[in-house]
């Protein structure tokens, strides 16, 4: 005779037969589907209501920030220069729209930052990873600029180069590289800018590449030694190809980092200075009230991002796959 608590058995196991019968693919995204749910709920939903936000007017009067449905208006006037923005900060005889500035910004700010960042991370992390005396001091010298908040060195940054109490812009302006007062001109605040995110974010880049490094087997420098190789083809053929997926892997996360710039930019110059995508949300939302069309630039910093991230999942699919 079969027992109330035998049918619960049952049931209880029938789940767990049908995963035994499944794939490993299979029984990876069941174990997989949480995370995904929850990935679904703390970032997707977000997105899509920042995309549905966008599709509505801009009500800069009314108590109600949204209007009525407009569709892709945003959208046409952001990418056509029509939309009602913050000032332009390059010459206005250029006549470029403030997105299209932003962006450039933004993607210019991304590319040198992480690649001067790749360069100097992978230069340190090649010397930490040798065994010296002292090497532990030397990896605290190089994680401490990373453990400072945004706001501390964005400050230090600001006093450097302030004319007033700084001992950088003279100098600077004396060797002719900045003007005058360097955190008012567009182009000498986006190399400040730059040269801050560089000088704190190269450690995390070096973190990153030398935990590569070190999970790379040094007999193979061995044997690579007794055939002859030099240390250009050691490094060529050895070092490159097994760092590739974690050089990848860090360049993507400061990639995303680098592509949503702004407390650094709004506390160093300001984002009428150096206007990033993120700066540009910002000011909309808090000079002009323009919700809508701060959704709007918004989803479309997201899209960039997005293409980013994906065009790094390509390469870093193909570099596991040995494909150079």
């Amino acid at each position: 005779m079969t027992t109330k608590q035998d049918t619960d058995t049952r049931l209880l196991m029938r789940p767990l037969n049908w995963l035994e019968t499944q794939s490993e693919a299979t029984f990876a995204y069941v174990l997989l589907a949480p995370a995904f749910l929850l990935l679904a709920v703390i970032a997707f939903y977000p997105l899509l209501r920042t995309f549905s936000f966008s599709l509505l007017a801009d009500q800069t009067a009314a108590p109600t920030p949204f209007g009525e449905f407009i569709g892709f208006d945003n959208y046409v006037a952001l990418l056509t220069g029509e939309a009602l923005l913050p000032q332009q900060f390059l010459d206005p005889s250029f006549a470029t729209p403030i997105l299209q500035q932003a962006l450039f910004v933004t993607l210019a700010f991304a590319i040198l930052s992480v690649l001067f960042e790749t360069l100097i991370g992978f230069g340190q992390a090649i010397v930490l990873d040798q065994d010296f005396y002292g090497r532990r001091w030397v990896r605290v010298a190089i994680i401490i600029p990373y453990a400072i908040p945004i706001v501390i060195q964005a400050m230090i940054f600001y006093l450097m180069f302030n004319p007033t109490v700084g001992f950088a812009a003279d100098f600077m302006q004396s060797i002719g590289v900045f003007g005058s007062n360097p955190l008012t001109n567009a182009t000498d605040s986006f190399i400040i800018v730059l040269v801050a995110d560089i000088w704190k974010t190269s450690a995390f880049m070096a973190l990153l590449i030398l935990a590569g490094l070190q999970s790379i087997d040094r007999g193979l420098y061995d044997v690579a030694r007794v055939s002859g190789a030099s240390p250009w083809q050691q490094f060529k053929y050895i070092t490159l190809p097994l760092i590739a997926p974690a050089l990848l892997v860090a360049m993507l996360f400061r990639t995303m980092d680098a592509m949503r710039i702004y407390g650094l930019i709004d506390a160093t110059a300001g984002c009428q200075t150096v206007p990033s995508m993120s700066c540009l949300v910002i000011t909309a939302l808090q000079n002009t009230r323009r919700w809508a069309t701060a959704s709007a630039v918004a989803f479309l910093t997201a899209v960039v991002i997005g293409v980013l991230v994906l065009l790094y999942l390509i390469s870093l699919r193909d570099t596991e796959a040995g494909v150079t």
